[in-house]
């Protein structure tokens, strides 16, 4: 029987520490199914572009490509959309989010920076013009709600509103105590360097490193790869 094939697709970034992140979450897919032939593309910034990975992949191999990406959005519907309809036996799994285990990371993250009863904290995510990304993104900060009983607002880094610097000072407006913002991205890169500048009192790290993205990506390939 042929191997399956996984295809984890990031976003792509310029900064080291969020690529080696990123491919770490790689390597966790590669260890826990050996069974399975694992490659890496990107959608921006860098290469291995997913277009050319897609086109590279031997024929009859059913091929999954699973969004590390945390919610829908432009490069779900149309990159990820595009490369597996160019290919037969091809298809794209769910993207990460959202998921109450990324609520849960989420939370620890929040407890790092010592969130108190009296914080109100911002949900910070990227941001897509397409209105069900803002859906994920409400859906996850409701998912938030239930482990931390903090007012919780969601923000975003470009693309949809409200922007993070305004959600910073809608909540300043209400006298709250500190005002935390809960880095809703998978990893280092230009918009978590862009929320220390909304601000803020603190910034949580980003989700990576954290077992649960890859336990969580390998749930979204194998249910697409029982469809497939």
């Amino acid at each position: 029987m042929t191997q399956p094939i996984l295809v984890a697709c990031a976003h792509g970034t310029s900064n080291p520490d969020g690529k080696a992140a990123i491919l770490r979450v790689v390597d966790e897919l590669r260890a826990a199914r050996p069974d399975v032939t694992v490659l890496d593309a990107y959608v921006d910034v860098h290469g291995p572009e997913l277009p050319e990975v897609v086109a590279g992949l031997p024929a009859g191999a059913p091929a999954v490509v699973v969004p590390l990406l945390l919610s829908v959005g432009y490069h779900v519907k149309v990159d990820i959309g595009r490369a597996v309809n160019s290919r037969e036996r091809t298809t794209a799994a769910a993207p990460l989010g959202p998921d109450p285990r990324l609520a849960r990371v989420l939370a620890e993250r929040l407890g790092q920076v010592g969130l108190g009863p009296d914080d109100a904290v911002v949900l910070a995510a990227a941001g897509s013009s397409n209105p069900a990304a803002s859906n994920d993104v409400e859906n996850l900060a409701d998912m938030l709600r239930h482990l931390v009983p903090n007012r919780i607002l969601a923000a975003y880094g470009a693309s949809a509103e409200p922007s993070v610097p305004d959600a910073v000072a809608e909540l300043r407006a209400e006298e709250v105590g500190r005002i935390v913002v809960a880095s809703y991205l998978l990893a280092p890169g230009y918009f978590h360097d862009q929320l220390a500048k909304a601000g803020a009192d603190a910034v949580a790290r980003p989700l990576l490193p954290a077992p649960e993205i890859a336990e969580i990506a390998l749930e979204r390939f194998d249910a697409a790869l029982a469809a497939l």
